[in-house]
C-alpha cells in the first residue's frame, strides 16, 4: 500500500510470477487500479482480470521480456529484450539480426544464451542490471527511472551520476558470486551439491554459472537463512526431481521449469534433499 501511494501509479504490471500473495492480490485490489500480469510459468491463473500466460495458450515459455517486446514491437527496446531474455537463459529469435546490427555487444560464436551471458559485452550489461535489481527499493526504483531514460546498452556502462550505484552494486556482487562459485567448484561429485550463509543470497546467479560450467551435471545451490535453505535447481529432468521432493519432504515449496527450479525446505531436510537429487542422477 505505501509504494502504491509513493508512485501513484496508472496500472500495474507483474511479470513472470509464478504464484502471487493472496495478501498483495488484495492490495492491488483495493487500490482499484488495473493490472496486467504476464507469465509463463505452468500454473492455475490467479484471480486477475488481465492475466496473459503463453503456456495455457500454447504450451511455450518464452520468457516475459520477450513477450512485452513482441506485444510493443519497439524496436528502441530490442537490446533490453535482449538482455531479459539471456538473463532469464532463453535465445530470441531475434538474436541474429541483433548481432548483425550490434557486432560489437555480441562478439562471441554463440550456441546458447549462457554464451551470450559470460562472454560478451551485451552479457555484461544484463549482469549489471540482474545485480541492480537486487538493491534496495529506492536503488531499484532510481535504477528503473535511468533506464526510461537510456538510449542503449552503452549509457548503462558509462559511469556517471546517473549509473554510479547500479554499477558499485554490480562490482560488489558479481566479485561475491564468482567466490561462491569457485567454492562450489570443489563440491563437484556426482552432482553439484553446495549450500552457503551469509548477507546476500545469489543461489540463482552462482546456479546458473554452475549449470554453464557444468551442463552435465544436475546443479543445487543452497541459501541458509536461520532454519530455511533456499535453493536454486538446475539441470536435465530437474522439475520432475523438484516435485518429487515436494513430495517427500514435509514443509518443502517450489516449482519451475523444465530445466530451472526453485525450492524451499528446512535445515534438516538438506540431506535428504541430497540423496533424492543423488538417484535421480542415475
Amino acid at each position: 500500500k505505501r509504494r502504491i501511494r509513493e508512485l501513484q501509479p496508472d496500472y500495474i504490471f507483474v511479470l513472470d510470477k509464478a504464484r502471487l500473495e493472496e495478501d498483495f492480490l488484495t492490495v492491488i485490489k483495493e487500490a482499484g487500479l488495473p493490472t496486467v500480469f504476464i507469465d509463463h510459468h505452468a500454473v492455475e491463473a490467479p484471480d486477475v482480470e488481465n492475466y496473459y500466460n503463453t503456456f495455457h495458450a500454447s504450451g511455450k515459455t518464452e520468457p516475459t521480456a520477450y513477450l512485452c517486446y513482441k506485444i510493443t514491437g519497439r524496436k528502441e527496446d530490442e537490446w533490453l529484450a535482449v538482455v531479459g531474455c539471456i538473463t532469464d537463459s532463453y535465445l530470441p529469435d531475434f538474436i541474429d539480426d541483433f548481432k548483425v546490427e550490434n557486432k560489437e555487444l555480441v562478439d562471441y560464436p554463440y550456441k546458447s544464451a549462457y554464451d551470450l551471458r559470460y562472454n560478451t559485452v551485451i552479457g555484461k550489461v544484463a549482469q549489471i542490471l540482474s545485480y541492480g535489481l537486487k538493491d534496495t527499493t529506492t536503488n531499484v526504483v532510481a535504477m528503473l527511472k535511468f533506464l526510461m531514460k537510456a538510449r542503449g546498452p552503452y549509457d548503462v556502462l558509462e559511469e556517471n551520476e546517473g549509473t554510479r550505484s547500479f554499477l558499485k552494486r554490480y562490482g560488489d556482487l558479481n566479485s561475491l558470486s564468482e567466490k561462491l562459485v569457485d567454492k562450489a567448484k570443489k563440491s563437484v561429485n556426482k552432482i553439484l551439491f553446495f549450500t552457503y550463509g551469509g548477507d546476500m543470497s545469489l543461489s540463482q546467479d552462482v546456479a546458473d554459472k554452475l549449470m554453464y560450467l557444468y551442463p552435465d551435471k544436475l546443479i543445487a545451490v543452497g541459501y541458509l537463512k536461520t532454519n530455511i535453505v533456499r535453493f536454486s535447481l538446475r539441470g536435465e529432468g530437474i522439475k520432475a526431481l523438484t516435485e518429487q521432493a515436494i513430495e517427500e519432504i514435509e514443509g518443502a515449496t517450489g516449482g519451475g521449469h523444465e530445466l530451472s527450479t526453485g525450492l524451499q525446505i528446512t535445515a534438516d531436510n538438506v540431506e535428504k534433499l541430497e540423496k533424492i537429487l543423488e538417484a535421480g542422477a542415475g
